[in-house]
């Protein structure tokens, strides 16, 4: 069995001064930018200790320098908190994700999506309660595609043994660490017998070292299907790559939409957290109707890994409260003009409560 690091894998930096942390922040495209602007607004009212060194990124440059410059600042803080960056499908194939190389570069190999269902919105299932582990650095996501004869694409997927054993084993101590009773592998081994299937093998080789944690597999199209009729039977889900996007947006879907969940991506020194749903919504930004909540959320498990785990309650309850309060099922700019409202409140508590946190 290989070795790890604890679940929370990054080291978070230490404080610099004053016991503040200072976190890298990329706005990313579309709506990232409005988004992040709502996260900074909050984090000033409520007095969080956290300072933002922006580090932007054009998507639409050919050469990697901006790219290069916001992974250099995430080494540099440990920390970073980003809006999804357009990948241009209009470049050329040798044009790598900015995305992926950020991802691949710091190893972001865990990619986590705690799916739940959230008060005050209505949805078709309710009490969802899904945790999905994605690996984060391979699969189909390789960039190694290539045309040696006209017409025929040849694009390869990568499944290593390595990479395999170290997802499931984050899968399982994540499991085991959260109480939870079961880790469903998603799989399509009966196609790629030998990609998938070294992938599943990995994940029953694992799960034999966790006998405290039930472990079953499913085909990933059989997966979709369960997920949308009866998803409380899935408690921890592992996957490949290419199957964890779609899965994430099917469990997004499930709760609401893709603008009310977080994500995390944890590697052994690096920790970059966003919304769980990889889309740079450009059809409605800058209009602020965008709903905040995802990256409000994704900013508390930031401040989670920081160790701030009084201001990321304080800040994620006032998030559940105005959204119980107010029985909506997107946030418009009227909502989000009322989470301002609240960190003006939250100052206060903030001000009382955890002055020395």
């Amino acid at each position: 069995m290989l070795e790890h690091t604890n679940i929370v894998s990054a080291i978070p930096p230490p404080a610099r001064y004053g016991g503040r942390h200072t976190v890298t922040l990329i706005p990313g495209d579309g709506i990232g930018p409005e988004l992040l602007n709502h996260v900074r607004e909050l984090f000033r009212f409520s007095c969080v200790p956290v300072d933002f060194e922006v580090v932007n990124v054009n998507s639409s440059l050919t050469n990697e320098d901006d790219i290069n410059n916001a992974i250099t600042a995430i080494r540099r803080n440990g920390v970073a908190l980003k809006g999804n960056i357009e990948t241009n499908h209009t470049l050329p194939p040798s044009h790598k994700s900015r995305n992926n190389l950020l991802r691949t570069s710091l190893d972001l190999y865990a990619n986590v999506m705690h799916c739940q269902s959230l008060p005050g919105v209505q949805t078709r299932h309710k009490n969802i309660d899904i945790i999905i582990i994605r690996e984060n650095t391979e699969g189909e996501y390789s960039s190694l595609e290539h045309e040696s004869v006209p017409g025929v694409v040849e694009s390869l997927k990568i499944i290593t043994r390595n990479n395999s054993l170290r997802i499931a084993d984050y899968a399982f101590r994540l499991a085991r660490e959260k109480g939870r009773r079961r880790v469903t592998a998603v799989h399509k081994a009966n196609i790629m017998k030998l990609a998938d299937g070294l992938f599943l093998q990995c994940c029953k080789e694992v799960a034999s070292g966790y006998p405290d944690v039930a472990f079953d597999s499913m085909i990933v199209d059989n997966t979709t299907m369960q997920l949308v009729s009866k998803p409380h039977q899935f408690d921890v889900m592992v996957m490949p790559n290419l199957y964890g996007n779609v899965v994430s947006n099917v469990c997004a879907g499930l709760v609401g939409g893709p603008g009310l969940v977080p994500g995390a991506n944890y590697g052994r020194d690096y920790a970059v957290f966003e919304t769980a749903t990889r889309n740079t919504g450009k059809s409605i930004a800058g209009r602020n109707i965008a709903n905040p909540t995802a990256m409000l959320l994704a900013s508390c498990l930031m401040l989670d890994h920081l160790k701030l785990h009084d201001y990321a309650t304080m800040i994620r309850n006032a998030i559940h409260t105005t959204m119980n309060e107010t029985q909506v099922d997107t946030l418009t700019l009227q909502l989000s003009n009322i989470f301002v409202f609240k960190a003006q409140t939250l100052k206060t508590y903030s001000q009382q409560g955890i002055r020395n946190a």
